[in-house]
């Protein structure tokens, strides 16, 4: 079952991401366009997360 963020202010609209998780992976999708779906491990998500959270991506913005 696919699961959003609760700062997502629990609306029904199309802003926000969604996981799920199953089998040693984890699925992220956008809820406006439910049909892409990307597939990583919980450690390299959370690696990604690190890295955004220690702003190692500010230079390509």
């Amino acid at each position: 079952m696919w699961q959003k963020s609760s700062f997502s202010g629990g609306t029904t609209g199309n802003e926000c991401l969604e996981m799920v998780i199953g089998a040693g992976r984890i699925r992220i999708r956008e809820s406006g366009d439910p049909g892409v779906v990307v597939t990583t491990t919980p450690g390299s998500l959370r690696v990604l997360m690190c890295g955004i959270t220690e702003g190692e991506f500010e230079r390509l913005g």
